[in-house]
């Protein structure tokens, strides 16, 4: 029986060590490159599709303590390939297939549980304008499949869920599966 669960224990240790890589590899052909190969997503942020106002909002998410999520709870990340100062966004193409830009839609984004003026906007190549923290243009994740996913955090080593004060976190998802406290 402690044999049987061992083993099981080492089956799903290497599952997710192999998830994982795979993952990072995508990322790395998605982001690296700037092609179009990155895997399908699982799904597109709604926020994004819309022409009302983003929604800057936070959430608890386990050992992460408040971050930065869009106004359907959606997780929020910043890219350590963007800059701050001046806001850039780096990430275009099949990067942004994985990896889709928290755009602000018409008006001056809503915030709440963040300071204000920390909040802005930087525009796009294609036009478009993405939503910053603290200068920091931010993303969903497409593997994040719904509210409380926090499936981006870490991958690849350069995306991370953002504070409330704007700073990357770059504390690893704690074993409750990665999901945010609701």
């Amino acid at each position: 029986m402690i044999n049987s669960a061992r083993r099981n224990l080492k089956m799903k240790r290497i599952a997710l060590f192999a998830g994982t890589a795979v993952l990072g590899l995508a990322t790395l052909t998605a982001c690296g490159n700037g092609s179009s190969s990155a895997p399908a997503p699982q799904s597109t942020p709604a926020a994004s599709a819309s022409n009302a106002p983003a929604k800057v909002s936070t959430a608890t998410a386990g050992n992460f303590g408040k971050i930065v999520v869009d106004g359907t709870g959606r997780t929020l990340y910043v890219y350590d390939l963007d800059t701050a100062k001046p806001s850039k966004s780096n990430c275009y193409t099949g990067c942004a297939a994985l990896w889709p830009p928290f755009l602000a839609g018409t008006g001056t984004p809503q915030v709440s549980g963040v300071d204000p003026s920390l909040v802005g906007t930087v525009a796009r190549t294609d036009g478009t304008k993405q939503v910053t923290l603290a200068g920091w243009p931010l993303y969903h994740f497409a593997n994040d499949s719904k509210a409380g996913d926090v499936n981006g955090q870490g991958v690849d080593g350069t995306w991370w869920v953002d504070s409330t004060s704007g700073q990357k976190i770059t504390t690893q998802a704690s074993s409750s599966g990665g999901n945010l406290g609701y």
